[in-house]
């Protein structure tokens, strides 16, 4: 994992063993994953739950490099827990609306015209859901009980909560915002999942290099085989084109406190960059570790299925490309370089 150099060395190191110490202790259950009532208790105990929120609200008045880093470290040790819903989405929206923020456990819907939306991350494992929806001339917040929707539960292939809700808009108010602050909710998700992304594939990285130097065939270590270094190498590669695209979009969005008009262009090359490389990565993985890859027991499948799953949220790697390319034809011969560059 990469360190941001502006950020106590010590609070890393503090994170990572929260999470190192939870994965040894705890076997991934079998099935979908639950909402973790201790270890949330336990990183509230910390401050980490509302790690970026105003210390007026009860929150810690982290920044998004804190944020970053603890959200890679629960990744890294293959822990599923929902700090980036519940503080950098739901207690933000929630903040910014101007409504009160309390310790009970919180996602995001945003549910369309007929009430209803699918995908919600962990719905049916929390107590409330911050509601967004348009009525018609305005997008609205409401902080809602969970109980208050109907709840079919799902899961994405990383076999997180990904639950389809549905209310009834007209029975509910809410606080009006502008659609700059949807907007901004919709990229804070992408930029999230492309984090997300990035260290699971750098922990991808790590067991390959590991499989490859550990492992023997034909009396030689698989490191040895050209057709295994190309391979291990093209992962690396690609891992690394994903962190520094993503790093330079994290870079940006704390740079200009998320108010840049054109930030949504660094966070599109992040994502782009990070879901092609997760076939890149997962694919070849899979093939440096052969057979014992595909196994339960092995903890490959703890990275390569949520790499594949968060790459698709918060927009698709084809709607990113799209984007990529709208934004490089909008910007036509003269300005292309401006664009790629920052400097236009």
């Amino acid at each position: 994992m990469t360190t941001a150099t502006t950020i106590d060395t010590d609070l890393i190191d503090m994170m990572s063993a929260v999470f190192a110490r939870h994965r040894q202790q705890h076997e991934p259950a079998i099935g979908a994953a639950r909402w973790d009532t201790t270890l949330w208790a336990q990183l509230d105990e910390l401050g980490l739950v509302r790690l970026t929120g105003a210390e007026a609200t009860g929150g810690s008045g982290g920044s998004w490099l804190e944020a970053a880093e603890l959200i890679q470290a629960a990744v890294w040790n293959g822990v599923r827990v929902p700090v980036a819903e519940h503080d950098l989405l739901a207690g933000w929206l929630l903040e910014t609306a101007g409504l009160p923020v309390d310790p009970a456990r919180r996602t995001v819907a945003v549910p369309g015209a007929y009430g209803g939306a699918s995908g919600v991350p962990w719905a049916s494992e929390a107590e409330r859901i911050v509601t967004v929806w348009h009525d018609g001339h305005t997008y609205r917040v409401a902080d809602l009980a969970a109980s208050a929707f109907e709840i079919t539960a799902g899961v994405n292939l990383a076999e997180e909560p990904r639950d389809t809700v549905h209310i009834d808009l007209a029975t509910l108010s809410g606080v009006a915002v502008d659609d700059s602050v949807v907007r901004q909710y919709f990229l804070r998700g992408a930029l999230i999942r492309a984090l997300q992304t990035c260290a699971a594939l750098d922990r991808i990285v790590e067991l390959s290099v590991a499989h490859a130097g550990e492992r023997s065939q034909f009396g030689r270590p698989l490191a040895k085989f050209q057709a295994v270094q190309n391979l291990v190498s093209d992962i690396a590669a690609e891992a690394a084109l994903a962190r520094a695209a993503t790093d330079a979009a994290l870079a940006a969005a704390v740079r200009t406190q998320w108010a840049a008009k054109d930030l949504e262009f660094p966070i599109a090359v992040a994502r782009s960059c990070a879901g092609h490389a997760a076939s890149v990565v997962v694919r070849n993985a899979h093939q440096v570790h052969g057979a014992i890859g595909t196994t339960r027991e092995h903890r490959l499948h703890e990275f390569t299925k949520p790499a594949l799953a968060w790459r698709s949220e918060f927009g698709s790697v084809h709607y990113w490309d799209d984007t990529l390319t709208d934004a490089a034809l909008a910007a036509g011969r003269d300005g292309l370089w401006g664009l790629v560059t920052g400097t236009a």
